[in-house]
């Protein structure tokens, strides 16, 4: 006869089989599922949870209304090459060699040393995808995802139509695609979590080409702005567009019992495009109450929309706290068991303490270098409330500026006198230097960002070509 102890045991296990056997079909070997969602030039103001009145979301806004939505989140720069290469490496993208937009076949690339997001996650047993705009070679296809930890990809090199996008490879071979390029990105997508091993974890990184340039949308989704003029409704319809594909996606994981397993996040590349008559002149989207757009170091070159959607773990609300997407390798890595990358200085930090609404402890200020053509601050570090920007000189005379892969007289930088000091919460658009008003900030937040610049070029100047480099 049993003892007791294992009758009751048995009892127990007989009556919770038929509860629990759902959950451990559904849940991950190993890990929390992870769906990383990024746009492409979408602006802070450009969704309905963000403040927009006239742009149809309600896919992301739900998804907003079910998880995190940060009001003061940061892509890793003002252009996409660079700002894809923070996201995937938690590295400043100039420590890195990614300095501006990566033109077809010019030799500026994410070096192949770095470690990426995908690396890790894929070291610890977890099946990763590539979907959409890759941007980080100029020798794509020879180079791409599945160099960088992507076990599969589905990528085009950079730019395209939306409409009948070409340039896609699957896995290095090239592929003819019809419809609209969200729509291709999204089904590509679908079919791989229908195909992939249900045994294993998954990383799904899609970037989304919407609404960059050129803009092209559906007709019958142009035709619900019939009160706006112009290219407007078609900017809207391309953003409304984009909504149905994320909501295509959020609803596989609902179809596929995923949801509540799968760590969501939804974000953009930068800040909107500026409107320019004559030029295309099809990108209306909106920085929200924010100064300056793509290109640049204001404010509204660099807040992103932010949502994460984690079941069971994170509870719906709004969070304020400064965020940037260069965080995201740090705090996916703890939250899914796998350490970081080791002997390498990361810029970002963990900040799944804040998710679950606990403190940030970061352990760096956020900061940003863009030497552009465009008007504007070069450099910024964002401490609490405050943002300290300054422009840079350099001992070579004559150089104002560089453009991508112009490195000549860069480690000899120097700051200028001009630092300006914000208070972003109180003035978001940057109206008031307070500089001469707030000295010992100025000069705290100064040393800081002087401090963070030579961290940067001194990782650089170690590496003496730019475009052939290998730590390992």
């Amino acid at each position: 006869m049993l003892p007791i102890a294992s009758l009751l045991a048995s009892l127990l296990a007989s009556l919770l089989a038929p509860l629990l056997a759902p959950l451990l079909l559904s849940s991950p070997a190993g890990g929390t599922n992870v769906l990383l969602i990024v746009a492409d030039d979408l602006g802070w103001g450009d969704l309905g949870c963000y403040g927009s009145e006239h742009i149809r979301t309600p896919h992301l806004d739900a998804l907003a209304e079910d998880g995190l939505r940060f009001t003061a989140a940061y892509a890793a720069a003002p252009v996409c090459s660079p700002s894809r290469a923070g996201l995937l490496t938690g590295r400043t993208p100039y420590r890195v060699g990614v300095f501006d937009w990566i033109p077809p076949e010019h030799p500026m690339r994410l070096p192949a040393s770095e470690v990426t997001l995908a690396e890790l996650l894929k070291g610890a047993g977890y099946a990763t995808s590539f979907f959409g705009k890759w941007h980080l070679d100029g020798e794509f296809p020879v180079r791409g995802p599945r160099d960088h930890g992507f076990d599969y990809a589905f990528a085009h090199a950079g730019n395209t139509h939306h409409l009948d996008p070409e340039g896609f490879f699957r896995n290095g071979a090239a592929v003819e695609t019809s419809g609209y390029s969200c729509r291709v990105v999204a089904d590509d997508a679908i079919r791989w979590l229908k195909a992939r091993d249900a045994e294993r974890p998954f990383f799904q990184l899609v970037a989304f080409h919407e609404p960059h340039e050129i803009v092209e949308s559906p007709p019958e989704l142009v035709e619900n702005y019939p009160e706006y003029t112009g290219t407007e409704p078609l900017y809207y319809a391309n953003v409304e567009h984009l909504d149905q594909a994320v909501g295509d996606l959020l609803e596989a994981l609902d179809e596929l019992e995923l949801a509540r397993d799968t760590l969501v996040i939804f974000t953009s590349d930068h800040g909107p495009a500026e409107f320019e008559p004559g030029y295309r002149g099809r990108s209306h989207g909106s920085a929200g109450p924010f100064r300056g757009k793509k290109w640049t170091l204001w404010e509204g070159g660099l807040r992103v929309p932010f949502v994460v959607r984690w079941p069971g773990q994170v509870e719906p609300g709004v969070i304020e706290e400064p965020v940037g997407s260069i965080d995201l390798l740090p705090t996916i890595a703890e939250i899914c068991g796998v350490d970081p990358p080791e002997r390498v200085a990361l810029d970002g930090s963990d900040v799944s303490k804040l998710l679950r609404g606990g403190e940030l402890e970061r352990e760096k200020p956020l900061h940003w270098h863009y030497y552009g053509p465009w008007s504007g601050p070069q450099s910024v570090l964002r401490d609490g409330d405050w943002v300290v920007t300054t422009d840079w000189t350099f001992r070579k005379e004559g150089r104002g500026r560089i453009g991508p892969g112009d490195l000549e007289g860069i480690p000899g930088a120097e700051l200028t006198d001009a630092l300006r000091l914000y208070d972003v919460v109180r003035d978001p658009h940057q109206d008031t230097d307070l500089a001469a008003k707030e000295p010992e900030r100025l000069e705290r937040l100064g040393a800081l960002l002087r401090a963070a610049h030579e961290d940067v070029w001194e990782d650089l100047r170690a590496w003496p070509d730019p475009y052939s480099r290998d730590r390992r």
